[in-house]
């Protein structure tokens, strides 16, 4: 019997060996593609996909997508891809407002470590008809950053821009900061009964101002709240941050189609809350990251109000 087995086995080893040493033989070559071909300097991209290559997977790690693929997006929704062209300046306006602006202020291994390893644009909102809300930005577990609606960029208003794309990446991006290193829970409690997950977007801006929340979505939850106080503050001018504190620190009260000044009996200092919080949130980032958030939102500042479109697109053009 276990002569049998020996034979049968060493036959076994045989076709083994037979198949491996015919392999290619048998089969004919690799149906993958082994070959890296590098960028194509034919291609109509290829300025621009070098100067990806060159700012953002060399240097980081990160993938900036900007033609849309099914299996990178939310089939939900009915979506498009961004326009060559806004593309473009999206991804130069991403790292002058964002990449450069950290590494100045943190160091060049603070992205390299922390940023999103993709950045995916797409050309069109995603509208949730069920709640009338619309998404800009979406983070999907600290690994990818999805950028909406690009197609409606218009480089000479930052405000729009900021609402639109700027905000929402440092909103994003503390997202993934503080699911690497958890901020204080003392900040759950500040507003913990004035939350409102699932009619925030009914909220006036002013009425969650008064609130203490520096944006309706600010309201919506703990997290949402957290990062919105950073993302606020970071993009906001003076003028606006101090509208910001100004409507916190008054009531309103709907007057036909306007919500108008008027006591306070919300019974929340909004004011004081908004800055309660800012507080944690300075705290904490330069205890766990060696952020300090007014130097990061005063290099915003001054970049968003010296943007340069053509000396930025021409660091693509020079490839």
């Amino acid at each position: 019997m276990n002569k049998t087995l020996k034979y049968i086995t060493l036959f076994v080893l045989s076709l083994i060996s037979l198949v491996a040493c015919n392999d290619n033989e048998m089969l004919g070559p690799t149906i993958f593609d082994t070959v890296n071909h590098g960028l194509d300097s034919s291609s109509y991209s290829f300025k621009f996909d070098s100067y990806l290559n060159d700012n953002y997977l060399k240097p980081y790690n990160l993938y900036f997508i900007y033609k849309m693929e099914d299996k990178g997006t939310d089939m939900n929704y009915n979506l498009v891809p961004p326009t060559f062209d806004n593309a473009q300046k999206m991804a130069v306006l991403v790292k002058y407002l964002w990449f450069d602006v950290y590494t100045k202020i943190v160091g060049t291994d603070f992205m390299k470590t922390n940023s999103p390893r993709i950045i995916q644009l797409i050309g069109s909102p995603a509208y949730n008809p069920v709640n009338g809300t619309m998404l800009l930005g979406l983070a999907e577990g600290g690994l990818k950053i999805s950028l909406f609606r690009v197609n409606d960029l218009n480089t000479s208003d930052i405000i729009t821009m900021n609402e639109y794309y700027f905000k929402t990446m440092h909103h994003e991006f503390a997202h993934i900061l503080h699911q690497k290193k958890t901020y204080p829970k003392e900040f759950n409690l500040i507003s913990y009964a004035n939350y409102e997950p699932f009619s925030w977007q009914d909220r006036d801006e002013k009425v969650a101002q008064s609130l203490g929340f520096v944006s309706p979505y600010a309201g919506s939850q703990t997290r949402e709240d957290f990062v919105e106080t950073i993302a606020n503050y970071i993009v906001k001018t003076d003028a606006q941050w101090n509208t910001i504190l100004s409507n916190a620190s008054q009531g309103w009260v709907l007057s036909g189609n306007t919500y108008i000044p008027t006591a306070d009996t919300d019974g929340v200092d909004g004011r004081a809350v908004i800055l309660q919080k800012l507080a944690i949130c300075k705290t904490w980032l330069n205890d766990s990251w060696n952020i300090d958030l007014d130097a990061l939102r005063q290099e915003v500042q001054t970049r968003q109000a010296n943007i340069n479109m053509n000396q930025l697109l021409s660091s693509i053009n020079n490839y």
